[in-house]
């Protein structure tokens, strides 16, 4: 039995995608990058920001560092609330908790950000534990969040443990923990991105998600 669900934030609980690609815009355009498809922006969910403008505009260090700070700018005055939660996640995660499933929170978002949108979204009092990426960039690869948010809580029975999520880091990262994955294919990966990277479950929509969770693991 699945006694402890981490989840992905953006992609799985809640649409970032006006406030994150707008931010990214804005802060590419400090750069003298003018990026107005926003659909070619949507590959910024997901992996940690400073790591996204190195692998799809070269910046180095110190420009992918700017380029967070610019980020934020926006991000943190408008975008964090550019956001949408999917229908049927509050009801789904209010069903778990009420099961006895302990929640976690496993993102790459700095954790004051998250804690931010699991607030607005009134989420947070279904979550035990919130672990993210630090504002310096320390600790925002996937499995370190997920490492982090079972070693401080002491999980050893890794079998009892279950990383949901929309992105191919999602999966690789619970590989590297030990955990079970589920991948859903309403957020931003896809099936190909997803099945290559070898999760254990693929569910199409919050629906057969809440089935999967509250039913039958």
């Amino acid at each position: 039995m699945k006694n402890i669900i981490l989840f992905d934030l953006d992609g799985t609980l809640t649409d970032p995608k006006v406030g994150i690609t707008k931010s990214v815009r804005y802060a590419l355009r400090h750069f003298g990058i003018y990026a107005d498809d926003l659909d070619e922006l949507c590959k910024f969910i997901g992996p940690p920001m400073r790591k996204s403008f190195k692998e799809f505009y070269g910046f180095d260090d110190e420009a992918a560092n700017r380029a967070t700070e610019k980020y934020r700018e926006r991000f943190l005055e408008k975008g964090i609330y550019e956001n949408v939660m999917y229908g049927g996640i509050d009801v789904m995660l209010k069903n778990l908790k009420a099961s006895d499933k302990t929640l976690f929170l496993a993102t790459s978002k700095p954790t004051e950000q998250a804690e931010r949108v699991l607030e607005h979204f009134g989420l947070a009092e279904y979550f035990s534990f919130v672990s993210g990426a630090e504002l310096d960039g320390e600790r925002s690869e996937k499995w370190e969040v997920i490492q982090y948010a079972l070693e401080r809580n002491d999980i050893r029975d890794r079998d009892a443990c279950i990383m949901v999520g929309d992105r191919k880091y999602d999966i690789t990262g619970a590989k590297s923990a030990g955990i079970d994955s589920v991948g859903v294919l309403y957020g931003y990966g896809g099936l190909a991105e997803l099945s290559d990277a070898g999760a254990d479950y693929i569910v199409k929509n919050v629906a057969e998600l809440t089935e999967l969770l509250c039913n039958r693991l």
